[in-house]
């Protein structure tokens, strides 16, 4: 599949068995880490991982269409690279092997980065993102990019919810989330300007981890705005969230506030013996549009944790919050209006949908978009004061189960904590009543993200969540793979 047409797939692989025996099934079940130590002690063959994905990809990708590029060729030659190394007593690092989906707004040097846009079909930039560079360095394996929203904005590309392909499997980084969602990978890149990494995870049931702003390094990668556009990641293992994340994130002393803030013991630890949770519920308006399943999922969460040992109670959060949607409605357009000028010479290549978002962008005035970077700087100072009274923040991910495709999401809390630049991760824990998943949202102050992964490994470690099961892909009414509700 190149320059967005979907192709006949090459370098079939006739063998339906992996390594040593091991079904292939077996290996794409493998979340990164433990795939990983497997190849880098020579219990695994790369070469065997990456036929296992392959082979599920050819298998499933005609109902989902998760990608708009996908290389067997490569995917192969860069596994037997990393098996040389491995034979030669080297250490091919912490993603050693593992395959990994790329959105297709990343730079990628040996593979097409169209944007999804007919605009810039056949486009290959000749560097790596900053992210796909610390990946392949890491040892991963970039088999291909994962269909993105044009722009990653808001018209949908073609990729279908592998747990229904009547729904939608969120806009922007679908694809990702439904490769990870079907076990074509492991994990998959992300980005997410409002909620486009949060909500495809919920919709497609994994996990997605949006880390604090400017975490991972933007280089090389679709700039829509400045002050809202996030990288991150989707992944079937919880385990694999702190893995990926060190790999991406920026490390040492030349980036001074992250991290004097990330190696700080106190602000990374809990201040007592019990979680302090703050639950998200009626003091934000989008809660009232949230379905009275969700509602009830969410608070049955909130009482579980309660019975194991959280300090749970509702947390009203500062009322500058309810203006969020409006001041980021008003940079995002704009700036969609700015970056995006050449391209809006296109009409009849550009969707109505963006075209609708840059001519409001265009009227909005210099002083009307000054204005709201500082309504949004004080937002977020706001947010950061109020997280003195929380560890951990617990809310909705999105309204409920996916929305048919084609049709509009409800409005949720994710371009909140966006907004705001704060770390948020979506929990694959709830079932709507057709079966069909939907999420849980856990955010931490800003450069909390290590306390958040604590709060995940505390979840790990009481049972309270689990891996992420495959999904069904493409299975009407979900599936016996669809998420359970807890």
């Amino acid at each position: 599949m190149k320059g967005g047409r979907a192709k006949p797939l090459t370098g079939r692989v006739a063998s339906s068995s992996g390594a040593a025996g091991v079904s292939r099934e077996d290996l794409c079940a493998l979340g990164a880490a433990a795939a990983a130590d497997a190849v880098r002690s020579g219990r695994l063959r790369a070469v065997d991982l990456a036929r296992a994905c392959i082979a599920r990809v050819e298998r499933l990708e005609p109902r989902v269409e998760a990608w708009v590029h996908f290389d067997p060729a490569k995917t192969l030659a860069q596994a037997l690279a990393v098996d040389e190394a491995v034979r030669r007593g080297e250490d091919p690092g912490p993603l050693a092997g593992v395959p990994v989906g790329v959105k297709d707004t990343f730079n990628t040097r040996d593979m097409p980065t169209c944007m999804g846009s007919p605009i810039w079909e056949g486009y290959v930039p000749n560097n790596d993102a900053r992210s796909v560079f610390h990946l392949r360095r890491a040892g991963g394996i970039v088999p291909g990019k994962t269909v993105t929203a044009e722009f990653a904005v808001h018209a949908p590309g073609k990729t279908r919810n592998p747990h229904d392909p009547a729904r939608s499997p969120g806009t922007s980084s679908s694809g990702s989330a439904a490769a990870v969602a079907c076990r074509m990978v492991p994990v998959a890149l992300g980005t997410q300007t409002a909620g486009s990494i949060i909500r495809p995870a919920s919709y497609c049931g994994v996990y997605g981890f949006k880390p604090s702003f400017g975490l991972i390094p933007r280089t090389g990668t679709l700039k829509t705005t400045d002050s809202l556009d996030q990288i991150g990641f989707f992944a079937h293992a919880a385990e694999d969230l702190p893995l990926v994340l060190d790999v991406l994130r920026v490390h040492g002393t030349d980036y001074p506030i992250s991290h004097a803030l990330l190696n700080d013991p106190v602000r990374q630890s809990p201040p007592g013996p019990r979680w302090k949770v703050g639950v998200v519920t009626s003091t934000l308006w989008v809660w009232d549009l949230a379905k009275p399943y969700a509602q009830a999922a969410l608070r049955g969460f909130a009482d579980t944790l309660a019975n194991h040992g959280a300090d749970v109670d509702e947390a009203k959060v500062p009322d500058l919050l309810n203006t969020a949607h409006p001041i980021h409605e008003t940079i995002y357009d704009k700036t969609l209006a700015y970056y995006f000028q050449q391209e809006y010479e296109n009409p009849h290549l550009v969707s109505n949908i963006l075209k609708g978002m840059i001519a409001h962008g265009q009227r909005v005035t210099p002083e009307q978009y000054v204005e709201a970077l500082e309504a949004q700087r004080g937002i977020a100072r706001a947010l950061d004061r109020w997280f003195e009274d929380w560890d951990i923040v617990l809310t909705l991910s999105t309204a409920g189960e996916a929305p048919l495709f084609g049709h509009d999401d409800i409005p949720d809390s994710c371009l909140i904590w966006s907004l705001c630049g704060v770390p948020a991760i979506n929990l694959p824990v709830f079932a709507a009543p057709g079966v069909l998943p939907f999420g849980a949202q856990v955010v931490a102050r800003r450069y909390n993200d290590p306390l958040l992964l604590r709060f995940l490994r505390f979840l790990r470690e009481g049972g309270l969540i689990r891996d992420a099961a495959p999904a069904p892909a493409g299975q009407p009414n979900g599936g016996p793979g669809a998420a359970r509700a807890r």
